[in-house]
């Protein structure tokens, strides 16, 4: 499935039920975020083609649960080519590619209290 987004982006979602958005307008993480004009969205500014050399990503699975970037669930500033690395990668993952990740992310957590309780 497509879907665009405001003329500032678009998201894909894939078979296996992963969703990436991509998001280069203002207020996003991008060379755009800080074009904003209360008085003015995207789409009435006039313009049919909006431009960046950057954009945001974020993904999420059917469940809605979100991917972790390490800090936050977007990373921002992405270059075109990283961009299409991430495409690359989710639309080949498993569907339970982000749980995973979560289940990963929650042990390793786990391991990081039972070690700093054994250290005390």
């Amino acid at each position: 499935m497509l879907k665009a987004t405001q003329n500032k982006g678009f998201s894909l979602t894939f078979e296996n039920g992963l969703t990436i958005s991509v998001q280069f307008g203002t207020m996003n993480y991008c060379e755009r975020k800080n074009n904003f004009s209360p008085y003015k969205s995207e789409m009435s500014n006039g313009q049919d083609v909006i431009e960046s050399e950057n954009a945001e990503i974020a993904i999420w699975d059917k469940d809605n649960n979100w991917f972790d970037f390490g800090s936050d669930t977007v990373k921002g500033y992405c270059s075109t080519n990283e961009i299409a690395e991430w495409i690359e990668k989710i639309s080949k993952a498993d569907s339970d590619f982000i749980s995973k990740l979560i289940d990963l992310q929650n042990e390793s957590e786990l391991n990081g209290l039972e070690n700093q309780s054994n250290e005390q």
